[in-house]
């Protein structure tokens, strides 16, 4: 009986154990070289979403390595200007209105998608991303994601370019890249590399 009572009791311990939450996993902290790297580039205010891996390819097709990142901020127009960088909204572009003095305020309700930008550094010279002052710099809003991976895609049924995948749920998802003179959003292409 004691034999009986000890095992259903090694048992029951077992099984709560098993239904035990994990331990909390402490998030991950940004490089700190990447964020003195967004400071200086696109100026104070922006955190990088230390979740998101740093996104490297030759995004523009120059030969030259660019950069892309996740990141929050408040009002990406603020430093537009002194830090020489572009504002671009490709999402809402596609569906006919980009302008992003007046689209920036579209996520302003969803707190799932508000302030989420990606930043994207196009690389000069033998440097690339990491030179002091870049070909370009640009800060995507609106584009919905939950993930961020590299992708491919073929522009004008000629050449095959470097895209940043952005996947909204399991189901959606979809893809920016430089079209040659900017960058375009186009839906559920990202599963096709």
């Amino acid at each position: 009986m004691r034999y009986f009572f000890c095992v259903c009791l090694l048992l029951l311990s077992l099984c709560a154990a098993a239904q035990q939450d994990p331990p909390a996993q402490h998030p991950a902290v940004p490089d700190p070289a990447l964020a003195e790297l967004v400071t200086r580039q696109f100026g104070p205010g922006y955190q990088l979403l230390p979740a998101f891996a740093p996104l490297e390819a030759d995004f523009d097709g120059d030969g030259v390595a660019d950069l892309a990142l996740a990141a929050h901020t408040g009002n990406p127009l603020t430093n537009a200007v002194e830090h020489n960088y572009k504002v671009i909204d490709p999402y809402n572009a596609f569906f006919g209105y980009g302008n992003p003095k007046v689209t920036e305020g579209f996520n302003a309700h969803d707190p799932r998608q508000q302030g989420l930008v990606v930043l994207i550094i196009h690389g000069a010279g033998a440097e690339g991303w990491h030179s002091a002052t870049p070909k370009a710099k640009f800060v995507v809003i609106n584009l919905p994601f939950t993930r961020l991976s590299l992708s491919r895609v073929q522009v004008k049924h000629k050449k095959t370019v470097a895209a940043i995948a952005a996947d909204e749920t399991d189901t959606v998802s979809s893809v920016i890249f430089w079209s040659g003179k900017k960058y375009k959003y186009e839906p559920n292409g990202a599963s096709a590399d």
